[in-house]
């Protein structure tokens, strides 16, 4: 069902010389941006802003569509680190570096490291600007563990996850979920780190598939067996937003998963407010296997209003749209994960304090050029930075969502994958 909102319902500021039109993902901290915009942005600046507002999978759609046919018809959308760097190859982005790094009140160094990093491409100019970031970490139900007996360590592994999931299980709870849901965006997002840590990757330096390999298929039995045996009810079927459902309601143990979703494990309608520790995402072989992702924006090459699309992302990007939300909606309704200055705000500390750092740590020590333990031939962690990914992950994820099912084996879903992947590989292995 698609949540469209063509306009947002102002009409024309006395004195407007610009309108944008802004195409967004509708997450709740976009949500709230809109609600926010004419009474503040607008107010100030005399751009009217008209906000189309689509789930992520239509918002890619629409997005591609007018950005690689640069009919400008929307100045501004919602680009990730997945798409930044393709966008801007293809010539479809207006770099926008500059504007930030001559705007002192923007502040960009400010902005998280590797956060920057994702949202520059290859030429070395900044291409989009986050509105949130987010990285991964295990949630875990503090109570619980230590009424049966066991602590959290600093840096879990996931063979200690797994033995915590099953004494966690049957005790009222299950003992942890992950996320089974078909979807490059769904279960392929958690299941890539898990790889990566377990040595895996999908393609190896010269363009060769791996997801019949030793170490991807270990990984993904692990991360099969440990849902199956000790997950979530109806898990073939649980997302992103099932799991932090199960978690808020106190129906899991434990969950691992993006970082966003411990602001709403904290919040007034959580049966588990307070009572949840944060640990870093678990390893096996690397150091740190955390993802990285941001919701950013970016500006169509073909926009006629580049100088009001920068006023627009420099304000929505801004610290000063993070004291508004503070105050206007809540510190915990803050699109968070982007800038080192709102871990140093005290406000902000104090309400998202169980959450705060153990966030910033978690993006900070992603590394998307270097997930795993070999050479990888395109940026990612969770991803794979090419344009053909959305479509392979999407395949292999039904692949994967049918093996947490049971109706096929691990072996037998990774070898329909590696197939697969094969045919992406043929259009890079000679380049």
């Amino acid at each position: 069902m698609l949540s469209t909102a063509a306009c947002s319902g102002f009409g024309d500021a006395e004195g407007a010389s610009d309108t944008l039109n802004v195409l967004m993902v509708n997450n709740p901290q976009m949500v709230d941006l809109q609600k926010l915009t004419a009474e503040h942005f607008t107010k100030e600046t005399g751009i009217k802003v008209n906000y189309t507002v689509l789930p992520e999978d239509d918002l890619r759609d629409k997005m591609s569509q007018d950005f690689s046919s640069q009919a400008g018809q929307y100045d501004v959308a919602s680009v990730s680190n997945y798409e930044t760097p393709i966008y801007a190859r293809n010539g479809w982005l207006a770099p926008i570096g500059e504007r930030a790094a001559k705007d002192p009140k923007f502040d960009q160094k400010d902005i998280l490291a590797p956060l920057r990093k994702s949202l520059t491409a290859a030429d070395g100019k900044v291409y989009a600007e986050p509105f949130y970031g987010e990285s991964s970490f295990l949630m875990y139900r503090k109570d619980l563990l230590k009424a049966a007996g066991l602590s959290m360590p600093k840096q879990p592994t996931w063979q200690e996850v797994a033995k915590m999931a099953a004494k966690l299980d049957g005790k009222g709870t299950k003992g942890i979920c992950l996320r089974g849901q078909p979807g490059w965006g769904q279960v392929i997002a958690p299941l890539s780190t898990v790889v990566n840590t377990f040595g895996g990757t999908w393609f190896s330096k010269d363009w060769k598939p791996q997801l019949d390999s030793p170490e991807f298929t270990k990984a993904t039995q692990f991360y099969v067996d440990l849902v199956r045996k000790h997950g979530e009810a109806g898990a073939p079927q649980a997302g992103y937003a099932e799991c932090l459902n199960d978690m808020q309601q106190g129906k899991v143990a434990m969950w691992y998963d993006a970082t966003a979703g411990a602001g709403s494990l904290e919040g007034s309608d959580s049966k588990v407010a307070g009572k949840v520790g944060y640990a870093p995402a678990p390893v096996v072989k690397t150091p740190s296997s955390g993802w990285l992702y941001t919701w950013a924006w970016g500006v169509q090459k073909a926009s006629r209003h580049q100088d009001a699309a920068w006023k627009f992302i420099s304000w929505a990007s801004s610290k000063e749209y993070e004291q508004l939300v503070g105050r206007k909606l809540g510190w915990s309704s803050v699109p968070a994960g982007k800038r080192a200055s709102l871990y140093a705000n005290p406000k902000y500390v104090r309400e998202s304090g169980a959450f705060a750092q153990a966030t910033k740590q978690a993006i900070s020590s992603a590394r998307p050029d270097d997930p795993g333990v070999q050479p990888r031939p395109a940026p990612g962690i969770q991803f794979v930075g090419v344009p053909e990914f959305a479509d392979l992950g999407t395949k292999v994820s039904h692949e994967v969502s049918n093996a947490i099912a049971g109706a096929q084996s691990v072996p037998e879903a990774l070898k329909n994958s590696q197939r697969l992947a094969q045919e992406v590989a043929g259009a890079y292995a000679d380049r």
